[in-house]
C-alpha cells in the first residue's frame, strides 16, 4: 500500500504521543536551495568561492542554480503548506542582503525574504529564520572571516538589520546553524568552506561563533525582538566502540570537542578545563566578558541529530562493515541514540525547551513513473519520531521536530549526489515531486491535528 494511502489508524498511536501544541516543521538553507548566485545584487559567499576550488565538490557542481527557490518561491510556499506543517525553518543568505557583510543593504535581497515571511504568515506557518547557515560574505573572509574578532561585531550588526526589516514577521531566530561544522570541517579539516586546515584557527573560530551568538541575542532583545531566540547545534552522543580504556578515552575526548565544548560555555560553565588542556597552544584567545556574553539565556536550543558517534582509538568505526543499517551517506541509523542524547541534555544542562531542528536521511531515491517510493525514509522518520516521543515520555521538554529536508538540494561537498528531501527535485527540469515520505508526513500530521482537535472538543465538553 502506498505510504500516502496508509489508514489513519496506523498513524494514530504515534501521533497520540505528542501534545496539540507540538511544533512540526520542515527545514532548508539558503545556499542549498535558492540559486541566483549572482542575481539581484547578491554578493559572493565563501561557498560560492569554495565551489570553484578543483576537487572540493564531489560532482564538480556549484550552488549557482541549486533548486532555483529564488524564482519558484510561490510554488514552494504552496508545497510547504500542502504538507500540513506548522513551521518552516530557513536561512537568510547574508551576502544576498548585505553583499559586503557591512554597510549598505541590498533592497532586492531583503524584499525576497519579506515575501517569504509574508507568504508563510498568510498560510499560517511559523517562520523560523537562521541568520548564519555557513554562507559568510567572501569580503569578510578576505578580512579574516570568523577567525577575526571584527566579524563578531559585523554579525551583530547584521542580526540587528534583519530584526529591523523582518523581525515583525518571525516566530523564531536562530543565530548559527551547527557552529561545529564551520569550525571543524571548514577551518580544521578544510573539507568545507573556506577550506582552511588549522586546529588553532578552528578553535578561535568556534569561540567567535559562540561569542557572536551571545552578543546577537543581547542586541536582538535590546531592539525589541519578540521572536524566540536560540542556537542550533549538531549533537551526537559519543560512545566507545569497545569497553577498552583507549576507546573510552577517545569517546570522552570526542564528547569534549563535539558536545561539552559548546554546551558548557552556552550554559555558563565556560570551556571545560580538560578541553583547554588538550588544545594547549591551540586554545582560543578569550577576552574578559566573553564567557558571560556567550552564556546569555536562550529561549530554545535546537538539536540537529543524524547519527551517534562511535569512538575508537584504533581503526575507525564502520557501521556498514558491522552489518548495521546505514544511509546513503554511510551514517548509521540509530534512533535510540537520539533518545539518549535528549535525556543527557535534560539531565546535565539547564536547557530551555528543546527543538529537533534537523533530522532526516539521504537514500538512493529514484523517480519511476512519476513516483518516488522511499519506504526506507518513511521508516527512518517514523522510528526517530518515536525516539523523540520516548524522550518526552521520560521528562524531556521537547517542543518540536523538523524534517531535513523539504526537498533534494545542494548537499555541500557532496554536491547533488545525495538526496535528503521528502520532495524529489529533477535537477534537469527543477520539477518538484513529493515522495512517498511527503505523503506519509502529510497523513501523520493530519492525524495528529485531528486527534488534537478531538481532544480539545472533549475537554471543552467536560
Amino acid at each position: 500500500m502506498p505510504a500516502h494511502a496508509l489508514p489513519h489508524a496506523d498513524l494514530a498511536p504515534l501521533a497520540a504521543r505528542f501534545p496539540a501544541d507540538f511544533t512540526w516543521g520542515v527545514a532548508t538553507s539558503a545556499f542549498q536551495l535558492e540559486g541566483g548566485a549572482r542575481e539581484g545584487g547578491k554578493g559572493e559567499s565563501v561557498w560560492d568561492r569554495f565551489c570553484r576550488v578543483p576537487g572540493a565538490i564531489a560532482d564538480g557542481s556549484t550552488g549557482d542554480v541549486a533548486c532555483d527557490h529564488l524564482h519558484r518561491l510561490d510554488e514552494d510556499l504552496g508545497l510547504i503548506a500542502s504538507l500540513g506543517v506548522g513551521a518552516y525553518r530557513f536561512s537568510v543568505s547574508w551576502p544576498r542582503v548585505q553583499p559586503h557583510g557591512r554597510g549598505v543593504w541590498n533592497e532586492k535581497g531583503l524584499a525576497f525574504y519579506e515575501r517569504l515571511g509574508d507568504g508563510l504568515g498568510a498560510r499560517g506557518i511559523q517562520p523560523w529564520l537562521t541568520l548564519n547557515h555557513w554562507d559568510l560574505p567572501q569580503v569578510l573572509q578576505d578580512d579574516g572571516g570568523w577567525a577575526a574578532r571584527d566579524t563578531v561585531h559585523r554579525f551583530v550588526d547584521y542580526a540587528q538589520g534583519i530584526q529591523r526589516r523582518l523581525g515583525d514577521r518571525l516566530h523564531a531566530i536562530t543565530t548559527h546553524n551547527e557552529p561545529w561544522v564551520v569550525a571543524v570541517l571548514g577551518h580544521e579539516k578544510g573539507i568545507f568552506a573556506p577550506g582552511i586546515r588549522s586546529r588553532a584557527i578552528a578553535a578561535q573560530v568556534q569561540h567567535h561563533l559562540l561569542l557572536s551568538h551571545g552578543l546577537a541575542l543581547q542586541a536582538l532583545r535590546a531592539a525589541g525582538s519578540r521572536a524566540r531566540l536560540g542556537i542550533v547545534l549538531n549533537l551526537s552522543p559519543s560512545e566507545p566502540m569497545t569497553d577498552c580504556a583507549a576507546d573510552r578515552v577517545a569517546a570522552r575526548l570526542a564528547d569534549l570537542h563535539g558536545l561539552r565544548g559548546y554546551l558548557d560555555p552556552l550554559f555558563g560553565r565556560g570551556y571545560p578545563a580538560e578541553l583547554l588542556a588538550e588544545l594547549g597552544a591551540d586554545a582560543p584567545q578569550v577576552e574578559p566578558g566573553d564567557l558571560q556574553a556567550i552564556a546569555t539565556p536562550m529561549d530554545y536550543l535546537g538539536v540537529n541529530y543524524y547519527m551517534r558517534h562511535v569512538a575508537s582509538a584504533g581503526e575507525p568505526f564502520d557501521p556498514a562493515a558491522q552489518g548495521l543499517p546505514v544511509t546513503d551517506m554511510g551514517w548509521e541509523i540509530c534512533p535510540a541514540a537520539l533518545t539518549r542524547l535528549l535525556l543527557r541534555l535534560h539531565r546535565d544542562y539547564p536547557v530551555p525547551p528543546l527543538v529537533i531542528t534537523e533530522n532526516g536521511a539521504a537514500f538512493r531515491d529514484a523517480l519511476v513513473d512519476g513516483r518516488v517510493h522511499d519506504a526506507d525514509r518513511i521508516d527512518y522518520l517514523r522510528r526517530h519520531i518515536a525516539a523523540a516521543a520516548d524522550a518526552r515520555d521520560q521528562g524531556v521538554a521537547l517542543a518540536g521536530y523538523m524534517v531535513w529536508s523539504l526537498m533534494d538540494n545542494f548537499e555541500w561537498a557532496s554536491g547533488y549526489t545525495k538526496r535528503f528531501g521528502i520532495v524529489h527535485v529533477d535537477y534537469a527540469t527543477l520539477r518538484r515531486t513529493p515522495k512517498d515520505s511527503a505523503h506519509w508526513l502529510r497523513a501523520f500530521l493530519a492525524r495528529h491535528a485531528a486527534q488534537s482537535d478531538a481532544g480539545e472538543r472533549t475537554r471543552c465538553a467536560a
